[in-house]
């Protein structure tokens, strides 16, 4: 499901990242990037699956829910995930210029922090960095003409 938002997101001209959120075996909440389409530098898929996952669940937490997403969260969504008290992060590609679950910072796993999450990267990373590899070569064909 997550892949599919971020072929949405794609689909709408923004960064193919797509999200859910998961809980007790159900989904909740899902998203994709809609930074551009609504000039809003905070709605990243992760912010959109928790706010959509919060309010299905009529709760401000989403204790013991799990987040599945294309691309490892980044610096901001890292500590909403931690916010909300999410269970766990599974995600697809690693992004070694901006990921907060391991690669650039550890946001999620911090000991200085009142809630740490269970982290799982690597999750259908091919798929997920073919997607947003082939979203960045199409912009850069489209400039090139």
């Amino acid at each position: 499901m997550a892949l599919k938002e971020a072929q949405m997101a794609a689909d709408e001209d923004e960064v193919p990242v797509g999200a859910i959120v998961v809980f007790e075996n159900r989904f909740y909440g899902r998203g994709h990037n809609r930074m551009r389409s609504l000039n809003d530098p905070t709605a990243h898929a992760e912010m959109i699956a928790i706010t959509a996952a919060c309010n299905a669940l009529g709760q401000a937490r989403l204790d013991g829910a799990s987040m599945y997403v294309t691309l490892e969260p980044c610096a901001m969504c890292s500590g909403a995930m931690v916010l909300a008290k999410l269970k766990c992060v599974h995600f697809g590609s690693f992004d070694q210029k901006s990921g907060a679950c391991g690669s650039v910072f550890d946001v999620v796993r911090d000991p200085r922090l009142n809630h740490r999450l269970e982290v799982y990267g690597g999750l259908l990373g091919d798929r997920s960095l073919g997607i947003l590899q082939d979203f960045f070569e199409g912009k850069r064909d489209s400039k090139q003409k």
